[in-house]
């Protein structure tokens, strides 16, 4: 049984959502998008990651677009 089955981001790793939106949109869309300063200022998964997780607002901005891809 799952512990929480209305969560469409459980089991879906942070690092994945970001390697599907750059699959999907690439550095310069993923900037457009949502505009961080590691998404347009000599990106990778990597330090966009370590932002991402320090970052909550960030965060929660690449899970909403996330979201909206995949609904």
């Amino acid at each position: 049984m799952s512990t929480q089955p209305n969560n469409p981001l459980h089991g879906v790793t942070l690092e994945r959502m970001l390697t599907e939106l750059v699959a999907q949109y690439g550095w310069q869309g993923l900037g457009a998008r949502i505009p961080l300063r590691c998404f347009n200022n000599e990106p990778s998964i990597s330090s966009s990651l370590k932002f991402l997780r320090r970052t909550p607002w960030a965060r929660a901005e690449v899970e909403q677009l996330y979201l909206q891809q995949h609904s």
